[in-house]
């Protein structure tokens, strides 16, 4: 499978539900769920198809997947790590895919959505501990500091991205300081904390097929 070259509204649509694909426009009339709150194609407003424990399945599994923007086989790699784990499979496997770089570039302010984060540090513009990370999937660790490059600082797309932050209204595993552009992840979350409406364990039943 490659690339996803579609519109990524589309993919919202055929959820049911906003994944957060396109940032600012997520939140505004704009959006095309609150416009057209039925899956795309000819026949999707007038479809009336029963679907089944395998289809229920599938379609939380493709829900997680779109969310952190990532390629089949990249997520079933994180199930297979996960199911390495102890603890609940499906805890683990949204515990991993909240370490990624580009998603706490994303849940920090300085990208409207995980496809820009990711490209904020494919472009070089995000420093780990002090150091250049390149890697969008790289996972972080209790107390890894995340900013942002002082010659990107004055990016628009991140300023404009900070402003929707509130103090108020940062996740608990993660700190922030908007003066310094400066994060800190502060430890691995727990599935609770985590504001992903998914259920986790339809996909460990897919994949234990």
């Amino acid at each position: 499978m490659g690339r996803y070259i579609d519109p990524s509204c589309r993919q919202c649509r055929r959820e049911r539900q906003k994944l957060f694909l396109k940032g600012t426009k997520c939140f505004t009339e704009k959006c095309p769920v609150e416009r057209r709150g039925y899956p795309p194609g000819q026949h999707g407003q007038n479809r009336r198809q029963k679907i089944t424990e395998y289809g229920m399945q599938l379609r939380e599994k493709q829900k997680v997947r779109r969310s952190y923007g990532l390629l089949e086989k990249q997520f079933r790699n994180y199930f297979e790590k996960a199911l390495s784990q102890s603890g609940r499979t499906g805890e683990s496997l949204v515990k991993m895919l909240e370490r990624r770089l580009d998603n706490v570039v994303y849940r920090l302010g300085f990208a409207p959505s995980r496809k820009s984060g990711r490209q904020l540090v494919t472009h070089g513009h995000i420093l780990v501990n002090n150091h250049p990370v390149t890697v969008p999937s790289f996972l972080l660790k209790s107390g890894d500091v995340v900013q942002i490059r002082e010659k990107s600082k004055k990016l628009d797309l991140i300023h404009s991205s900070m402003k929707r932050v509130k103090d108020s209204g940062m996740l608990p595993w993660l700190s922030l300081d908007k003066a310094t552009m400066t994060g800190t992840f502060l430890s691995v979350p727990e599935r609770a904390d985590v504001p992903l409406n998914a259920n986790e364990q339809l996909i460990v039943e897919l994949y234990s097929k």
